[in-house]
């Protein structure tokens, strides 16, 4: 079929109107930009007028753009190549790998194009059907080993009915553009497959059989996986002001969260943000396999610095390979950095495009573009029996810290778990500065239900006497009150706050988040026997150091017992102290 050309009309910062000289054009469409260097820019179509009139988005620089350049559709969407190789590497939002681009040019030149994945490399293929086997759309033809997984090589999920294999290849080393296999329709057709297939990334992959989020992602941080925790399957966000934490929390779990996969989509975050994660994760090491962090991480960056249009291309990106990878059987978390730049990205377009603006100038259709990302999330149940699963965190940066603005509240509105981060608590050096009052959960903690609401009912009283102390002094309110605050303040220094640089207390399993709750819940439940509220003030000082110490020790140390010993004498000396009255 004879593609579609134009040239262009008008150009508008991304936006670009393009008379449609021949052929049909259909919306979502890839265009090619020729310029007068003779360097292709890729675009997209966003929106075709009665007439010949096309807009296009333009993922690179629009400078020295004429009227008149030439203009070719491709008739195809905007799409990802999936295969083994994308585990371990790094690509802008048009999933062009970063470390090769820069070995071509220092600065990442406009119109450039490498490939996605690695033609050169063999994988080594092993067969799981043969001549004769009906296959369909999304049917495993083999396997090959990527990093520390088993990848499955699939029928393309855009093949729909039944097909006959006519042939596979035996067990053995091979590209991703070498023939592994040839399958026939109804018809007689014979269609040739390789380990690579193209998906559009804003076409969700159609779940085999969706299932509700009911099981834990631990994440190593013990304000989440006790108070707001986030599920396989499940969604949330983290919304704050600027400085408040967002990318620290947000890398925190992608080091220590036991997800198979994580997918880190800086999209639109500041450069320096995102060289942090390039020159970090490379150099971890994975303390489930003793490898490099990267071997199951995949990162998407498009930097604040790179074009507005990209940001909406990697968000979707990201999604696509991780809907991908959860078809392989395995639990993918994505980590989207910032969605509120994203959003900003499509108010600016929609700003050039002229269309009625909704709340803050956001397009109307900002909740419905929200929710349809994080629907992406959710648990799949596999042919097989295998559950696996893909989680969404999104940041959100409000500005001025204020929730009540479209993006938040449309974010609030799509997602389980909600993360709000306290400038309050920042300043105050409590990190993770999680809301411990406004932030919810709707997923189910590693701790019951009831110790759930234990611990948040505790916090709500202790700022409850918090602000009391503020107004009155602390004439002003009683010796059992101050105590109720004190054992507030321990739970909130000891159990909610984490060192995220210290090797231990950094990360907290499942077993020994019980023990550290079961040992704040024997504190709070001791009673406290003390004159004065200097005494009662002394006594948790003590205490809340020694069970910091305690954090900083490893189950297998020889001081860890005797620490532990050290707090519970600690909540008896009042005791003993009442028997000598």
């Amino acid at each position: 079929m004879e593609k579609a050309k134009g040239k262009v009309v008008s150009v508008n910062e991304s936006l670009v109107g393009v008379e449609n000289t021949e052929g049909a054009v259909m919306n979502g469409e890839v265009a090619y930009i020729t310029i007068e260097d003779g360097k292709r820019l890729k675009s997209e179509v966003i929106d075709v007028k009665p007439g010949k009139l096309v807009y296009l988005q333009v993922f690179e620089d629009t400078s020295w753009m004429k009227v008149d350049d030439a203009v070719e559709f491709t008739g195809l969407p905007l799409a990802v190549k999936l295969g083994p190789g994308i585990l371990g590497s790094v690509t802008d939002g048009l999933q062009n790998p970063l470390y090769e681009l820069a070995k071509k040019e220092w600065f990442l030149e406009r119109g450039m194009v490498v490939e996605p994945l690695d033609t050169n490399v063999k994988w080594h293929f092993s067969p799981e059907v043969k001549k004769g086997d009906i296959v369909t759309g999304a049917s495993i033809l083999g396997s090959v080993p990527e990093k520390i997984f088993k990848h499955n090589i699939f029928v393309p999920f855009s093949l729909q009915g039944e097909y006959t294999v006519d042939s596979i290849v035996e067990k053995g080393d091979y590209t991703i553009k070498d023939i592994i296999a040839t399958i026939k329709d109804s018809s007689g057709k014979v269609l040739e497959l390789t380990m690579a297939f193209d998906w559009p990334v804003k076409q969700p992959m159609p779940f085999h059989q969706r299932s509700v989020p009911t099981e834990t992602l631990p994440t190593g941080m013990r304000i989440l996986d006790a108070l707001f925790p986030i599920a396989y399957g499940g969604t949330a966000c983290s919304p704050g002001p600027f400085g408040a934490g967002k990318t620290v929390l947000q890398h925190s779990i992608a080091k220590h969260s036991r997800a198979d996969v994580v997918i880190v989509a800086a999209c639109g975050e500041r450069a320096g943000e995102a060289v942090e994660v390039f020159k970090d994760f490379p150099e971890l090491i994975d303390p489930k396999t003793g490898k490099s962090l990267m071997d199951r991480t995949y990162i998407v960056g498009n930097t604040s610095s790179m074009p507005v249009a990209a940001r909406e291309a990697s968000v979707y990106m990201a999604t696509a390979v991780g809907e991908y990878y959860r078809k392989q059987g395995l639990n993918v978390l994505i980590l989207a950095d910032s969605t509120s730049r994203w959003a900003q990205a499509l108010r600016e377009t929609s700003g050039r495009k002229e269309e009625i603006p909704g709340p803050e100038a956001f397009p109307m259709y900002i909740s419905t573009l929200i929710s349809a990302f994080y629907d992406r999330a959710g648990v799949e149940i596999l042919p097989d029996g295998t559950k696996s699963s893909l989680s969404i965190i999104g940041t959100v940066s409000p500005a001025g810290g204020n929730f009540d603005e479209p993006v938040t509240q449309a974010t609030l509105l799509s997602t389980g778990a909600f993360l709000g981060l306290s400038r309050e608590l920042s300043d105050a050096r409590k990190y993770p500065a999680i809301d411990r009052i406004d932030s919810s959960s709707a997923y189910p903690s590693l701790i019951t239900e009831d110790e759930v609401g234990f611990l948040k009912e505790l916090l709500k009283e202790g700022k409850t006497i918090a602000s009391n102390l503020l107004l009155m002094g602390e004439r002003g309110i009683s010796n059992e009150a101050y105590i109720t605050y004190q054992k507030s303040e321990l739970l909130d220094a000891v159990f909610l706050q984490q060192n995220s640089f210290h090797p231990v207390d950094g990360v907290t399993n499942p077993d020994r988040l019980r023990m550290m709750f079961d040992m704040v819940k024997h504190i709070i439940d001791s009673p406290v026997y003390a004159e004065t509220k200097d005494d009662i003030r002394t006594h948790f000082n003590f205490l809340r150091q020694a069970f910091i110490d305690w954090n900083y020790l490893k189950i297998e140390d020889a001081k860890f017992d005797s620490q532990k010993a050290k707090i519970l004498n600690l909540v008896k000396q009042t005791a003993h102290a009442k028997e000598n009255v």
